[in-house]
């Protein structure tokens, strides 16, 4: 062993490799070299704060599917830039670790028990208007996330929010804004519309422009890149002729079911922190002065909406409404399902601190007979056996894909046809290959490169596919033959707009000159800011033009997305004074604190990242 290292050290590569280390050493150190490796799993550091690489992808993944499922047919993963898209996911977590920080540096938090309200709260997490534990798990499983990540990302969108309303909330509008604004949004417009039509029924582009279009422009007319696949698709469907029943499995299951019945219970309590200022021993003493007014008469609700420190559920009484078993602390539902309605419990001491806890109601659990569930149990039990063998099957499909040259074997083995696409583009083809993860992998380097199967691609719940390439379609320049008549029609639409324009400059230079003849205008008289029958983007034209004097309109065009040209004069500008009632006061003053607001809280980002210490890696 000592003699293989002695030999290899001598070895060029050996020499170049030792080189680089000494020339690290020299230039960085054995700190240096210590960084380097620390920093390879690291994307970024926000003041000390580590962004992992994972994460990274993680968001850069998320921002590919949002743009997937705002685009749809149109996405095309071609046209996906990887770089600005690694760059705006980095941006977007340095910028949210920034937030976070500063939010715990104001001392914003989140009290646990608030948070566990929220969450009991959400009506995703329901069923029947209850909170579902099962369903809680199945949620956020499916968006990749166990219960402590879930919660601290619940966490951290509430510390973004405080922090947000702390900053822009603080903000306000005077009442010369308020004025202001009314009198800009009341503002009313004489004004003259002529529209010079983009007619190109007499144009006729030449046999030569149309071929000189072509000439330069012959990027624009390649065939699109496609490629023909192979694939297999494996569904659940598969297997469900395949699943058998016991009458035992199905006794079970309703066994099963019938014990995780339990009753629900409603609670309300009243909670004292406990924190350096505030011992066990004190948090316990007013715990106990409480349940001492509480023999007088008062009313729990009253005592937990003034001394509860749990603000969430304060409002209402201390009221957490009806939850079974496992919701709440192991210390405080031992204490909830030992107590009688309307019963107060002793003093209970959770991580959260000391509680009193009174139960408000209870729903007992109604347990259905075998034979009303058979149905239920039977679609249950089934679609249990067929997860499993779909999920076996998926592996196994994983497996020998990437072990075959083709994709007849693996075929063969599972009992699937291997079937032909139509050729597709990037934008993906028809049916499953719709899928926009069809054509990334359909494209990819291992596919149409490599000549490789596909990794196994989860469609959806139900769905796998892997894919190999049949074809490769390269662009190729199409025929000016095959192209001539889209040009001639893109040309004439191109002349009729140049003509438009042209005959607009020339009208709007003899309307300033005072000279121009007798036109149709389409007139309308104190017209606002949302006048019915006039097109927006013509709207926001007049109303950005100045006013105009005594003796003379002030006159504009406008080019519309058809090639039209829309001449406009402005008249007249009338400003009345603004008179509001008490509401519409309220809403302009709402309006324009929230937009100072929205102001004030980019100004604070931006300050926040001049003087923080950000390094990306």
């Amino acid at each position: 062993m000592l003699q293989n290292i002695r030999d290899n050290s001598q070895s060029m590569i050996s020499k170049v490799v030792i080189g680089a280390v000494v020339l690290v050493m020299a230039l960085f150190g054995f700190d240096g070299i210590v960084s380097l490796a620390s920093n390879s799993q690291d994307a970024a550091s926000v003041n000390g704060q580590v962004i992992a690489k994972t994460e990274l992808e993680q968001a850069v993944e998320r921002q590919r599917r949002s743009l997937a499922q705002q685009l749809g047919n149109q996405f095309d993963e071609s046209l996906i830039d990887d770089k600005l898209l690694r760059e705006s996911a980095l941006k977007g977590l340095v910028e949210r670790s920034l937030l976070i920080q500063a939010a715990q540096d104001g001392k914003m938090d989140l009290a646990p028990q608030a948070l566990d309200q929220l969450i009991l709260q959400e009506k995703a997490f329901q069923l029947d208007g209850k909170f579902n534990a099962q369903r809680f798990d199945q949620l956020i499983s499916q968006s990749g996330l166990t219960r402590q990540g879930f919660r601290d990302s619940m966490t951290q969108d509430v510390l973004l929010n405080q922090l947000r309303l702390g900053v822009g909330a603080s903000d306000f509008a005077t009442a010369e804004e308020v004025a202001a604004l009314a009198a800009l949004e009341q503002q009313k417009r004489d004004f003259a519309l002529h529209t010079i039509k983009a007619d190109s029924s007499a144009i006729n582009p030449s046999d030569d422009e149309v071929a000189d279009y072509f000439e330069n422009h012959q990027v624009e007319f390649m065939s699109p890149e496609q490629v023909i696949v192979e694939y297999i698709t494996l569904n659940k469907a598969h297997y469900f002729d395949q699943v058998e029943l016991s009458e035992e499995a199905l006794e079970a299951l309703y066994r099963e079911q019938i014990a995780n019945l339990g009753e629900q219970r409603r609670a309300a309590h009243i909670l004292i922190e406990t924190s350096d200022a505030v011992s066990d021993e004190q948090a316990q003493a007013k715990l106990a002065e409480i349940k001492a007014r509480l023999a007088k008469g008062e009313a729990f609700a009253d005592l937990a909406k003034e001394l509860s420190d749990d603000k969430g559920s304060a409002a209402d009484g201390g009221d957490l409404g009806f939850a079974g078993p496992g919701v709440y602390d192991p210390e405080f539902e031992k204490a909830l399902f030992a107590l009688k309605p309307e019963a107060v419990s002793d003093a209970v001491k959770t991580e959260f601190g000391w509680h009193l806890i009174t139960l408000l109601g209870v729903q007992a659990a109604d347990v259905p007979t075998m034979d009303s569930m058979r149905a239920q149990l039977e679609q249950e039990l089934k679609n249990s056996e067929v997860e499993k063998l779909f999920v076996e099957g998926s592996r196994e499909l994983e497996s020998l894909a990437f072990e075959a040259s083709d994709l007849q074997q693996p075929a063969e083995e599972l009992g699937l046809k291997v079937q032909t696409s139509a050729a597709f583009g990037r934008n993906g083809g028809e049916g499953v290959l719709a899928n926009p993860q069809v054509a990334r992998a359909a494209f990819s380097e291992e596919v149409l490169q490599d000549a490789a199967n596909s990794s196994l691609l989860e469609l959806d719940a139900d769905t796998v596919l892997v894919l190999r390439a049949k074809e490769h379609l390269k662009p190729k320049q199409q025929a000016l033959a095959d192209v001539s008549a889209a040009i001639a029609d893109l040309l004439k639409q191109q002349q009729a707009a140049d003509k438009a324009k042209a005959q607009a400059d020339t009208l709007l230079a003899a309307l300033k000159a005072g000279s121009a003849a007798e036109l149709q205008w389409q007139v309308t008289k104190d017209g606002t800011r949302m006048q019915e029958g006039v097109n927006p983007q013509v709207l926001q034209a007049v109303f950005r033009q100045p006013k105009p004097t005594a003796d003379q309109p002030v006159y504009a065009q406008l080019a519309m997305g058809n090639g039209d040209v829309v001449v406009v004069r402005v008249d007249a500008v009338t400003t009345p004074k603004a008179e509001l009632n008490k509401e519409e006061q309220a809403m302009f003053q709402r309006y324009l604190a929230s937009r100072n607001g929205q102001q004030a809280f980019e100004a604070y980002r931006v300050a926040l990242k001049e003087s923080a210490d950000i390094e990306e890696y």
